[in-house]
């Protein structure tokens, strides 16, 4: 991601609840999805240490926030989702993709069950008005008497990740909950440093850690809390995407988008196709059933160089792919990446190149993900 000029910035980029939090901090800003974000404070390699080693703090509160509401909402979702949403137990969350009809990935989000008849979903910043569209789209064939309100809380909102393998103990003494009794993909309302708050155990990271969506105008005391009682580094998108890499996490744009589909990501558990009243199920049935002809696949570089997004990989001297994702790894001290390659170069082991200004370079295919909490993969 490149800098760019607080000067110069349109008008209309928008700017987090805790913008003036970030500038007070130092931070470097990009413009990223129509928001102005900080991509990191000091170093993006040691922010990403920081958050393997205790525990970081991430705005994402550029990502949407939308309620949806009503006895049709399970119904509702269930027609954009890629998981049942009826059956998910109330507290839950759950990872799901949201397909158009060709099964393509418009995007990858989380879906929260906060009651019988009332869910949360959280969106990709770049995705939201897409996903909102999608909802749009399945309540105008739902009919008039659908009992569903789609609402989008995102403007009213913040959302804070404290992320690493201190993120509990960092967290506990600012909340009523037992942060111990919230297991992974769970969600719980709560008093956070005295307001009110949803508390969820995920993240974006590869680490133990929570997400807390707040009110706007909460955010910034919720966040020096965190970093005044834990010491909790402040962390940008830098060190995010790093860190998401390292643990094999898809970034949509990147890894997956509407020209992907699930199974050739590696995505396929997370895709219920056989589900009455799913446009996009009759696709995804069909590509379930038959094996890819490609696969995204993680790799390592043999030889000094990193491989960025775009660059050509090779096989035998010809191309048979590129790079969606790549960069240097500070928890396993080697330079990775991810890429589609054809399904027979798809094995770990295969030797591969990555072109790298023009030049070869050795690599060779690798498991995902790199890093599993509190294990090197590579």
């Amino acid at each position: 991601m490149a800098d760019s000029d607080s000067g110069s910035r349109a008008a209309d980029v928008r700017r987090t609840p805790l913008y003036d939090v970030h500038a007070e901090l130092g931070a470097r800003f990009v413009p990223f999805a129509g928001w102005d974000m900080p991509v990191r404070y000091g170093s993006i390699l040691d922010e990403a240490r920081a958050v393997r080693a205790g525990v970081g703090l991430f705005d994402v509160s550029h990502m949407g926030r939308v309620e949806i509401d009503g006895a049709d909402a399970g119904g509702l979702l269930n027609a954009v989702l890629s998981v049942d949403a009826r059956r998910m137990g109330v507290g839950r969350g759950r990872y799901n993709l949201v397909c158009d009809d060709d099964g393509g990935v418009i995007d990858d989000c989380i879906a929260y069950r906060r009651g019988k008849a009332r869910f949360l979903l959280v969106p990709n910043a770049s995705n939201t008005d897409a996903v909102l569209d999608r909802l749009s789209s399945a309540k105008e064939r739902g009919g008039a008497g659908l009992d569903v309100g789609v609402r989008n809380a995102t403007a009213e909102t913040a959302m804070i990740a404290c992320q690493g393998p201190r993120a509990q103990d960092a967290l506990q003494p600012l909340t009523d909950r037992d942060l111990s009794e919230i297991p992974p993909f769970r969600v719980r309302a709560a008093r956070v440093n005295g307001a009110r708050a949803l508390v969820a155990r995920t993240g974006y990271t590869g680490e133990d850690g929570f997400e807390i969506v707040t009110q706007s105008q909460d955010a910034a005391a919720l966040w020096q809390a965190l970093a005044d009682g834990a010491g909790a580094t402040a962390c940008g998108l830098g060190a995010r995407d790093v860190l998401r890499l390292e643990a094999g996490l898809p970034l949509h744009g990147n890894d997956i988008d509407v020209s992907t589909n699930p199974y050739e990501a590696g995505l396929g558990r997370f895709v219920d196709p056989d589900r009455d009243s799913y446009p996009p199920g009759a696709a995804l049935r069909r590509l379930r059933d038959e094996p890819p002809s490609r696969q995204l696949v993680g790799f390592a570089m043999s030889a000094r160089g990193v491989a960025r997004r775009g660059y050509p990989i090779l096989y035998g001297g010809r191309r048979i792919g590129e790079v969606t994702s790549g960069g240097p790894s500070p928890t396993l001290d080697l330079n990775i990446g991810m890429g589609y390659l054809a399904s027979a170069q798809s094995e770990p082991g295969t030797r591969i190149e990555i072109e790298i200004r023009g030049r070869p370079v050795e690599a060779r295919v690798v498991a995902l993900p790199f890093y599993r909490r509190g294990e090197k993969r590579e």
